[in-house]
């Protein structure tokens, strides 16, 4: 069986096929055929059903000669075979071809002209058509996005289900990208971040082959010029801390770092809509309007949202372009970061809210990614659970860390860059019994850092991290800078305190001998 690229070029030119619809026509679609509900806001509101986020398990990587020594193989980046992968993707075409309609949108990936990549995008669902729009960059018309030729095509059909048996693989659902295809296919699950999640491990393969940095952060850029970066996973406060009325957004989410600066992959926001409220999130509450796609929200039969009911999921999402939010870059991208932050959502609650990092703990850390995975951004997971997350975006990246981490290392060292660690997650005790650290608290260190107002304060070494800690910082209390004071139990701490750094170690062994001179120049020490 060989793959056949008129099989998919005859899909997209079926008369029912319908090509770069407008937004409102999309809503039209959406509403007539019933894939979601308006709501009061004038957003759209879609349920995923069973899948309310990524399934990491269901993800493969054609395995070829053209990436088999290139891929960092395992649970991450699981191998399936050309044969498995071409037996899927004319089932999934036939599957297509048999629908009413289906909708196809062309856009781009990277704002950086050099290194774009051209998307191709055929969905089964209006919404999803949609999401793909808001997400990805748009061109400027119809005219110019007939004019594009795919370097990349996602093919997403929801409601067709893999025969696991038959089909070889674990489940139902399936998300395959094919390098050889250069496609990406997925089946049985209705979450719209898979198409852009697969897009983003796309980039992170093809960016580093050009020497670029491809990282999983958000950006934005102050008056001066000034730029800022925050890593972290989904959850940690990517979006809400770069949504800062002061500096203009570069991007939400996905970037790449090149000779000339900083640029985004997106061409919108995917911002997490629990609790979100108007007083707390201002440009991402006001940025949820006509066009915007909700996900799993609750909505009354007024078209009310409720955002604090988490009923369906804790991981209900706002998809928006990037022009809904009023302060942007256009086009987006800036010059060299000043300042990266990492952030982590601690559930121990024994990290810093925050630390300046050296080179070499920067490097620790990147590695390293800890956080908490939170509730609803994978399936399964109900409450905040400790892990790991290489480069603070594992699920995403098709490479050895090593790869990221030395381009990383290299730019910090040439541009002389500011690095911070950032806990954004608790206090005073562990999750369950300490408190999230406020956001208000969490927002003046970060300002503060990126201003360069922390870089000269006066720091004290926390002993049994060894990390810097800034003995004061205005309008933050001081109890909880260095976390053993925010704890009533300070035996508690210290025993908390040490099992974290015992799996900050464990986790490090996986790097092999290369990187563990960072154990000890970077590493935690107690």
């Amino acid at each position: 069986m060989s793959f056949d690229t008129q099989a998919i070029d005859a899909l997209k030119d079926k008369p029912s096929s319908h090509f770069q619809l407008t937004t409102t026509e999309l809503y039209n679609k959406i509403l007539k055929r019933d894939e979601a509900e308006l709501t009061e806001l004038g957003a759209i509101n879609a349920k995923t059903g069973v899948y309310t986020g990524r399934s990491p398990k269901d993800k493969y990587i054609v395995d070829n000669p053209q990436v088999k020594d290139d891929i960092d193989w395992g649970t991450i980046n699981q191998p399936i075979s050309e044969e498995k992968f071409l037996n899927l993707y004319y089932q999934v075409i036939d599957y297509l071809d048999s629908k009413d309609e289906i909708f196809v949108f062309n856009g781009y990936a990277g704002s950086d002209k050099d290194s774009q990549l051209d998307l191709t995008v055929v969905n089964e669902f209006a919404w999803h058509n949609l999401f793909a729009q808001n997400l990805f960059i748009k061109p400027n018309s119809k005219e110019e996005a007939a004019k594009i030729k795919a370097d990349f095509t996602i093919i997403s059909a929801p409601t067709f289900k893999a025969n696991p048996e038959k089909d070889g693989i674990r489940s139902e659902t399936f998300v395959i990208i094919s390098f050889k295809h250069k496609t990406v296919l997925i089946g049985g699950t209705e979450y719209a971040g898979e198409m852009k999640k697969s897009i983003f491990s796309v980039m992170n393969y093809l960016l580093p082959e050009q020497n670029i940095m491809s990282m999983h952060c958000s950006a934005n850029v102050g008056n001066k010029g000034d730029v800022a970066l925050f890593f972290g996973l989904s959850g940690t406060g990517k979006t809400t801390l770069s949504a800062d009325p002061n500096r203009k957004l570069i991007g939400d989410d996905e970037h790449g770092w090149n000779e000339n600066g900083v640029f985004n992959i997106e061409g919108g926001c995917y911002a997490k809509a629990i609790h979100l409220s108007e007083e707390k999130e201002p440009q991402i509450f006001n940025a949820i309007r006509y066009g915007t796609v909700l996900e799993n929200c609750v909505v009354d039969e007024h078209g009310y949202v409720d955002f604090d009911d988490n009923k369906l999921t804790e991981n209900t999402r706002a998809a928006y372009p990037i022009h809904h939010i009023d302060n942007i870059v256009v086009p987006s991208k800036a010059s060299h970061p000043n300042t990266i932050i990492f952030l982590t959502a601690d559930a121990f609650g024994v990290l810093p809210p925050i630390s300046k990092l050296t080179k070499d703990q920067a490097m620790y850390h990147f590695l390293s990614g800890f956080t908490s995975k939170l509730a609803g951004t994978e399936r399964g997971i109900t409450e905040p659970q400790p892990s790991f997350s290489t480069c603070f975006g594992a699920p995403f990246l098709p490479l050895n860390a090593k790869v990221y981490a030395d381009l990383l290392g290299d730019l910090i060292d040439k541009h002389d860059v500011d690095v911070y660690l950032v806990n954004t997650g608790w206090t005073g005790g562990k999750y369950g019994i300490g408190n999230r650290i406020e956001l208000r608290h969490t927002r003046k260190m970060v300002n503060d850092a990126i201003s360069g107002k922390l870089k000269n304060a006066e720091f004290e070494k926390d002993h049994i991290f060894g990390l810097n800690i800034p003995k004061a910082v205005e309008d933050v209390p001081t109890t909880i800078l260095q976390p053993i004071n925010a704890w009533t139990d300070k035996e508690a701490y210290t025993t908390q305190a040490k099992e974290l750094v015992e799996r900050f170690k464990e986790n490090f062994k996986k790097f092999g001998e290369d990187t563990q001179h960072l154990e000890q120049t970077g590493g935690f020490k107690g």
